[in-house]
């Protein structure tokens, strides 16, 4: 059962590939490592812009999700603490939009944060998440989404790991482990 209350450097697509699969090398150089400020100057500002885009009504997101999926990707919703598996999964691999199959973010980047829900340092690739200021509940905070099909994913905190310092806080159902391709 869901909880009823919200959870918590444009790359061009010819350069896409090159970044997904250098990824890892460029996070580890300071000067590209994804930090609080710049989060929370996307969230104000605008965001880059996404590798492609995918848009559906609201029937086809019905059609297409579970209820529970649906409720936390397309109204914001948060799904209870603890309640996926995937929190303790930490085999390689990506994690795609549940709603348009985009990879989001690598295992690599996973942590265990003790939140309850998938927790991440950064995203694949800067342009495939998008950062919204959220002051609901009487805080700052910044929420993230499918930057693809806007997708509500969590939101992401300032008290990650090094190097980022970043905690993407992730709704489960809001992800796919995407299989191996070996």
């Amino acid at each position: 059962m869901p909880l009823p209350a919200s959870e918590l450097a444009t790359a061009a697509p010819r350069e896409r590939a090159h970044r997904v699969t250098d990824m890892n090398t460029r996070l580890n150089e300071s000067s590209d490592v994804l930090r609080w400020k710049q989060v929370v100057e996307l969230g104000k500002r605008g965001n880059v812009a996404p590798p492609r885009r995918v848009e559906k009504t609201d029937a086809q997101w019905r059609a297409a999700l579970t209820d529970e999926q649906y409720y936390v990707t397309r109204t914001k919703g948060t799904e209870r603490p603890f309640s996926s598996e995937m929190c303790s999964l930490f085999e390689p691999g990506r994690y795609n939009c549940i709603c348009c199959d985009t990879p989001l973010f690598d295992s690599t980047r996973k942590f265990e944060s003790g939140t309850g829900w998938p927790s991440f340092t950064a995203p694949l690739t800067p342009d495939v998440v998008a950062y919204h200021l959220d002051t609901s509940y009487g805080m700052e905070r910044v929420e993230t989404t499918c930057n693809v099909c806007d997708a509500h994913l969590g939101h992401v905190f300032p008290d990650g790991p090094p190097p980022s310092g970043l905690r993407f806080c992730i709704n489960a159902v809001s992800l796919r482990k995407a299989k191996s391709s070996g």
